[in-house]
């Protein structure tokens, strides 16, 4: 069975087939972001706490951006830059500030920790927990140290089926259980290669006429395919 998209053309012939486009953005939705035990409870400390700071940690591609999103959606937060800003620029309310280990500006970093002691909320995203920042400030380190941090884990088998699914479905792709399972045991496990591996496979199917199936993906994991280390 053909599991790409198919709709029917303006005319009344067959059906025909269509190759979506790639590229798309990806969506934010806190509905879109699958919750299992690797992430439950970051994700329901977030959907439920309004001020103070606090630090999201986990490693690269386990959705961090994706909760910090849907977190500033909630609350009204702006995204700051991680490069040096003037106090004075910076917005009232609620902030993000991602990466913030890589804060090259420890003074405006301060002046964010010291505003949300007064009630302006403060989200900080990174890799490592803040009491692993480097910082020469003794102030700022003593409030790193003291920092709530909720952590995210590498994504399980329950969120990688969840957000392979999601972008599957995004491209109009219903894929049989077999490549789920072939995926989920041998791809890079974490939620931008998963939406890569979904991308290319829609693109090598469709420029090369094929269904998009297990054999597909072995090829493509196994190196028959000129871009298979993106997924090593």
């Amino acid at each position: 069975m053909d599991r790409r998209v198919r709709r029917h053309s303006r005319h009344s012939g067959p059906e025909t087939q269509l190759s979506l486009p790639i590229g798309r953005e990806p969506s934010f939705a806190r509905d879109l972001f699958v919750v299992s035990g690797c992430n439950q409870d970051a994700a329901t400390v977030l959907d439920s706490w309004k001020g103070g700071a606090i630090a999201l940690v986990g490693p690269e591609g386990v959705g961090k951006t994706h909760l910090a999103h849907a977190w500033a959606a909630r609350t009204g937060a702006r995204f700051v830059s991680v490069e040096p800003i003037e106090i004075a620029d910076l917005p009232d309310g609620p902030v993000v500030l991602e990466v913030a280990d890589q804060q090259p500006d420890n003074a405006t970093l301060f002046h964010l920790l010291n505003r949300a002691e007064t009630g302006a909320a403060l989200l900080l995203t990174s890799r490592m927990p803040p009491r692993l920042w480097t910082t020469t400030l003794p102030d700022l380190r003593s409030r790193l140290n003291a920092m709530q941090t909720v952590e995210l884990g590498a994504p399980d088998d329950t969120v990688l089926e969840g957000v392979l699914l999601i972008f599957f479905r995004d491209r109009h792709i219903r894929p049989e259980p077999e490549l789920l399972s072939y995926l989920i045991h041998r791809m890079e496990r974490s939620v931008p290669a998963a939406r890569a591996m979904v991308s290319h496979l829609d693109e090598v199917a469709g420029a090369n006429r094929r269904e998009i199936t297990r054999t597909l993906a072995r090829e493509i994991l196994d190196g028959g395919d000129k871009t298979a280390e993106l997924f090593e």
